[in-house]
């Protein structure tokens, strides 16, 4: 008996449906397959509400005062601060190239005609300035002073006092002032050494006339050369650039203000910013606060900052000086050439040489060098780390002043310098009986200036200007002093040969 098979037909709903429910139980089988593995290798089930990024995600606003510990708080800082920030006002006279207005070409000629000279015409800026302590002296840039014939100081409560000028260097860009009050809030030095790139700081300054403004931002660089302060060697500026660079809102009128930290201690002396308009654009230099106190210190106790050199020429090490001298790393400063006699040449220090460290600390690049060489006075002794031929010596060197000796410089002294444009020294009593003289004062050294266009040569022994004799700075200062027109200078040089030379002062 033959048995036959009747096909089924399916309908097209009946082949959907068995699709749909085939699809169901992949997935069910799927998510239960994971489920299964997550459980066998993390002994831990998936919860529903798991979220891993948010214990890492948080509001961006600044939190109040009161936040908890660690969390970014600028009003103790500004607290602290703020009191110690004076708004400093400078009258000074405008300079005036033609002193007489619509000149009348006749005028030297018959006395009086065209009109009579301008008076001079006044004229007022302003900065700001930091109190440093107690009993009134007060640190700001020397831009923000100079030229000033009258130095008046407001202070965050209003009191207003006119201010003596203790002292000022260009080099640094950097003047102390004195008010005559006591105990006044002082701010505390901080060490700019230990700021990094990154940290928060405060800018605290009169922008624009607006008094104790305080602004915050970031350290963005540090150990800044802008090529802002003019190097002029024959003047006596000798320029020191290593600026602390940040991002904390800065506009004119800041000049002389505080850079702060968190902590409300002072990091930096607020100088200048980079700007193509004169007005903020999110740059702004500080003076460090390592070498803002050094100088300070110098400008009240000698009047003038008493500067060491070590007697080399020095340069970044770049990839093109690499190649061309085969230096393995870039790590440190290269020395271009030694001074013959100078601090680093009697240490030792060789043409060739990289400097890494001054002391303890390490430097990278030449504004680093200078500053820390710049916090040392003559006579002071320090170590240098040297690499020479991949290896690493430490030598000791003694200190020098611009005149290649360890004394101490007097105001007076570099005031003469800088105004004759040479450097002087007392003649020795064995010079004085071999020249047969009884007094001289000699020049030692002579730059661009008023001797050298005189014809005056190095060695030539000052005894008398205006037959007023002449034996040390102080007498030469004291006979310049309130000297106007021409002046007459006698005197011998070591040959035995006299010389007089006359010129306008």
């Amino acid at each position: 008996m033959n048995v036959l098979f009747k096909p089924i037909t399916l309908t097209k709903k009946t082949i959907i449906m068995k699709r749909i429910i085939g699809v169901f139980l992949i997935a069910a089988v799927g998510g239960a397959s994971a489920l299964g593995l997550n459980y066998v290798f993390h002994k831990n089930p998936v919860r529903a509400d798991y979220q891993p990024l948010a214990q890492n995600v948080k509001y961006v606003n600044l939190p109040s005062p009161g936040a908890p510990e660690g969390a970014i708080d600028f009003t103790g800082a500004a607290e602290m601060t703020v009191h110690t920030v004076v708004h400093v006002k400078t009258t000074f006279e405008a300079q005036n190239t033609n002193p007489y207005l619509f000149n009348d070409p006749f005028h030297d000629f018959f006395g009086g005609g065209g009109f009579p000279p301008q008076q001079p015409q006044l004229q007022q800026a302003s900065g700001s300035g930091v109190i440093v302590s107690s009993d009134g002296y007060i640190v700001t840039n020397n831009h923000v002073i100079d030229h000033a014939q009258k130095i008046e100081v407001t202070l965050d409560d209003k009191r207003t006092y006119e201010a003596k000028l203790v002292g000022k260097d260009p080099s640094y860009d950097i003047a102390v002032l004195k008010i005559e009050e006591r105990k006044l809030p002082a701010i505390v030095y901080g060490n700019s050494d230990d700021m990094k790139i990154g940290q928060w700081v405060l800018a605290v300054g009169n922008p624009f006339n607006l008094t104790s403004t305080v602004t915050a931002g970031i350290i963005s660089a540090k150990a800044r050369n802008i090529n802002i302060i003019d190097n002029n060697p024959q003047a006596g500026v000798n320029a020191v650039e290593s600026f602390i660079q940040t991002d904390a809102a800065v506009n004119p009128g800041n000049s002389g203000g505080a850079l702060v930290n968190t902590h409300g201690e002072l990091i930096g002396i607020n100088t200048a910013i980079a700007s193509q308009t004169g007005s903020y654009a999110g740059y702004a230099f500080a003076v460090p606060s390592n070498l803002v106190k050094k100088v300070v210190s110098d400008l009240i106790e000698f009047g003038t900052v008493q500067r060491a050199f070590l007697g080399v020429t020095i340069r970044d090490i770049d990839s093109k000086l690499s190649k061309e001298k085969n230096i393995q790393s870039n790590i440190g400063v290269y020395v271009n050439s030694v001074n013959e006699g100078g601090s680093a040449d009697l240490a030792g220090v060789k043409e060739g040489d990289i400097i890494t460290h001054v002391g303890n600390a390490s430097v990278n690049s030449v504004p680093e060098l200078q500053e820390q060489v710049s916090r040392y006075r003559p006579g002071d002794k320090v170590t240098l780390t040297v690499k020479r031929d991949d290896k690493e010596s430490v030598l000791s060197v003694i200190l020098k002043n611009k005149d290649n000796n360890t004394r101490v410089v007097e105001k007076e002294s570099m005031e003469v310098t800088r105004a004759l444009g040479a450097t002087f020294e007392t003649v020795s009593d064995e010079e004085k009986s071999k020249l047969g003289i009884q007094n001289g004062l000699k020049v030692t050294k002579i730059e661009s200036g008023k001797l050298k266009n005189a014809g005056i040569k190095e060695g030539f022994i000052i005894t008398s200007i205006d037959k007023k004799q002449v034996n040390s700075k102080e007498e030469l200062k004291s006979v310049l002093e309130n000297k106007k027109g021409g002046i007459l200078i006698e005197g011998v040089y070591s040959n035995g040969m006299r010389a007089y030379y006359a010129f306008g002062i």
